[in-house]
């Protein structure tokens, strides 16, 4: 190993410390959120914390100084029912204060149940309609290609929502026109509001279905960083074909009586389970 290599190895391991801690407040929040508001999605929000805090701490281009800024790479969150995970990496990127998440759900808040542009303008699309987003995403890429702009277009999807037949015609449509500045995110926690998609519609052979559409693929474990890293260094280096990266994820991630734990893809915990998850975040910070 050189000198440069070790270097490269040190400050990835710096990287990923600091992404850890961003991902632990993400956590605490969405749980203190949905906690609050008595209703929400806590297991596919947790099972998206480690891809989006990656994806706006590392990755991508945006300032929340300017926040339309026009040269802002583009993020769709096509599972608009993970909105308390995406409204707590705004909050914790400084383009809202912190202590409004609490008003998650509430009348009149900026932070619906789904994310609505109409109520919280920095958002690229209101979404929650599930199939969508890729459509809207490569919308959005195709207009950077006419204004002759660089920016990127990324759209988290759920793995329940590419049972859509919407998400296919935008794969084939994608790679039809070479959209290289597009990359979808799958979280493939293998859960569904109604249960295990193996028992619902199966998806598999995933993989093979995104390569069949031309996408350039790539496979990973969604909670590593340098895993996450490493895919996002390839999609931004693709330059031709649409880039999918098919992440592997755990639902309810982070608190151990929600991992895996198809109760919480739609319901809140309760005040003692929100205090009982709450602890074990903060334990794991020590």
């Amino acid at each position: 190993m050189t000198f440069t290599d070790g270097k490269k190895m040190k400050m990835h391991d710096q990287e990923v410390i600091r992404l850890k801690k961003i991902a632990r407040e993400i956590r605490k929040h969405v749980v203190r959120m949905i906690g609050t508001a008595g209703s929400g999605h806590p297991g596919g929000s947790l099972s998206a914390v480690d891809l989006l805090t990656t994806l706006f701490f590392h990755e991508l281009r945006h300032d929340p100084r300017n926040p339309q800024w026009p040269a802002r790479d583009r993020f769709i969150l096509s599972k608009g029912h993970a909105a308390p995970a995406l409204y707590s990496i705004y909050a914790e990127a400084g383009y809202y204060p912190i202590d409004g998440l609490d008003s998650l759900r509430k009348v009149g808040s900026p932070y619906q149940g789904h994310p609505d542009r109409r109520m919280l303008p920095i958002l690229e699309a209101s979404t929650g309609s599930l199939g969508q987003g890729l459509s809207l995403g490569i919308g959005m890429a195709l207009a950077g290609r006419i204004d002759g702009t660089d920016y990127r277009t990324y759209v988290l999807l759920g793995d329940g929502e590419v049972q859509e037949g919407q998400v296919w015609e935008a794969a084939m449509f994608a790679a039809h026109h070479r959209i290289g500045s597009l990359t979808a995110i799958v979280d493939y926690n293998k859960q569904q509001l109604d249960g295990w998609i193996e028992k619902i519609v199966e998806i598999k052979p995933l993989v093979d279905k995104w390569e069949g559409f031309r996408w350039h693929v790539q496979e990973i474990d969604g909670h590593d960083y340098i895993s996450i890293m490493k895919a996002l260094d390839s999609a931004r280096a693709e330059a031709v074909w649409p880039s999918v990266i098919v992440a592997h994820t755990v639902k309810g991630k982070g608190v151990s009586f929600m991992e895996g734990n198809t109760k919480f893809h739609g319901v809140a915990p309760t005040a003692e389970e929100t205090k009982r998850a709450l602890e074990e975040l903060e334990r794991e910070e020590t």
